[in-house]
């Protein structure tokens, strides 16, 4: 069994999911409309999207439902604490909103992912993602830098909401939801890659074993 199919298990007939974006979101999206599951997905991203429909899975927005029951998704980081640290993708924003107004948040973790993604602390890979305004790109890119988290240098990747992402460099955070904190009180940053004390489960899969964690949210 994989991760994404054992993910299943958190998913009835008549759910709202939440469908995150990355190679893991995929084999969930795609194991999903496998299963033959009769649920309405709302996507975090317009790659999710597209390969939903294609796979007829009906889709929804946050304007049409009051809540999601589960959200799966995948993660670049994962503490012991279940924290994460996410969007190395570039969408980590719609994720964020999408897990906030969730039920459940499911992280999938694959066998080949594991070595770097389970972490001791988060910042061990050395990045964490910013998005921002345009306009304000130049005095988040010196706050940040400020702050101890010099951007990466040239030009930023841009996210499906049309804003600049600055790859920050840090190393272990010792307070994640501090760090948060910090960092949404700069003007003009939309959201930080920090997803602190939001997942419910997460599904590391080792062979043909998933090993479900539980905890965090």
């Amino acid at each position: 069994m994989t991760n994404a199919e054992k993910a299943l298990d958190f998913v009835a007939d008549g759910m709202t999911v939440g469908l995150g974006s990355g190679h893991a979101a995929e084999a969930f999206i795609r194991a999903l409309a496998a299963s033959g599951r009769q649920v309405r997905g709302v996507p975090t991203s317009a790659a999710s999207a597209a390969l939903a429909s294609h796979l007829g899975i009906p889709l929804t927005t946050l304007d049409d439902v009051t809540h999601l029951d589960v959200t799966v998704d995948g993660a670049d980081e994962v503490d012991p604490h279940l924290n994460l640290i996410k969007g190395y993708g570039h969408a980590h924003v719609r994720e964020k909103v999408v897990a906030a107004a969730s039920k459940k948040l499911v992280i999938l973790v694959g066998p080949e992912h594991v070595a770097d993604k389970v972490v001791p602390v988060l910042g061990t890979r050395g990045k964490l993602p910013v998005e921002v305004l345009p306009f304000a790109l130049g005095f988040c890119r010196r706050q940040l830098d400020a702050l101890g988290l010099p951007p990466l240098p040239g030009e930023p990747p841009v996210s499906d909401n049309g804003n600049p992402i600055l790859e920050c460099r840090t190393g272990p955070i010792a307070d994640p939801a501090g760090l948060e904190l910090r960092l949404r009180a700069i003007p003009g940053v939309v959201g930080t890659g920090l997803f602190v004390g939001m997942a419910s489960a997460v599904l590391v899969q080792s062979g043909d074993t998933v090993d479900v964690r539980t905890g965090g949210a």
